[in-house]
């Protein structure tokens, strides 16, 4: 099986590509904090996380989806409403908005 970018299709396609290609949305909350450890700029990791507050009304009115295509423009797919996406991003948010403020006190 070739990975594919784009997740959908019918119930094999979607089933045996599910771990090759799609994007997970809850690893986006780590990836912005491992940027934050990486370059020390807050504000720089922050903004990897801006496209999830667009997102907040496309799928599951106010929430997370499970998995995006990994190809642009990213729609989601899986599950409209996953909660550690939810919970990984938020806390990703709220521990970046914790270092910006430490670190123009």
């Amino acid at each position: 099986m070739v990975a594919s970018q784009r997740f959908g299709r019918d119930v094999r396609e979607r089933d045996s590509g599910y771990h090759q290609g799609p994007v997970w949305g809850w690893l986006l909350g780590h990836f912005a904090l491992a940027a934050y450890r990486v370059n020390s700029d807050a504000a720089a990791a922050q903004a990897w996380l801006e496209p999830i507050r667009d997102h907040l009304s496309d799928a599951g009115l106010g929430t997370v989806s499970e998995i995006f295509d990994g190809a642009p423009p990213h729609h989601p797919r899986g599950a409209p409403a996953q909660a550690w996406s939810v919970a990984c991003v938020l806390e990703a948010w709220l521990r970046l908005e914790r270092f910006k403020q430490t670190s123009s006190t």
